[in-house]
């Protein structure tokens, strides 16, 4: 076997497509429970008890507790490359009024407009 043989294959599509046709009302009462547990700040972020990125498993999978939301709430299957951004430009936030979804560069451009200008909340 060669290198040229070897293709990277991440089933995150497959697996986001089956739950959200198949375990949609299982996901919906985990991103439920997630928001119920998590508290508002000053700023109208939902914030886990975590001091990084929250994480879920669902499904036999770790996934980002923001990217569970955002794909339960908007029915939404998105491609590996899809990243949630997070317009209040706090990672660790689950509302999902604050997540949309881009690529990379996209986020990368929020970091350097953030750097930049900081955030306006009330634009949230």
């Amino acid at each position: 076997m060669s290198c040229s043989d070897f293709v990277y294959h991440d089933d995150s599509e497959e697996w986001s497509l089956n739950v959200i046709n198949n375990h949609y009302e299982e996901a919906r009462s985990r991103v439920s429970s997630l928001l119920e547990r998590s508290v508002e700040d000053e700023n109208g972020c939902r914030l886990l008890a975590t001091q990084k990125r929250p994480k879920t498993r669902f499904r036999g999978r770790q996934v980002a507790s923001a990217r569970l939301v955002y794909c339960v709430v908007n029915r939404a299957v998105l491609t590996e490359r899809t990243v949630i951004r997070h317009r209040c430009h706090n990672e660790r936030c689950v509302n999902p009024s604050h997540l949309v979804e881009g690529s990379a560069a996209d986020n990368k451009r929020d970091d350097w407009d953030f750097w930049a200008n900081g955030v306006d909340y009330n634009l949230l």
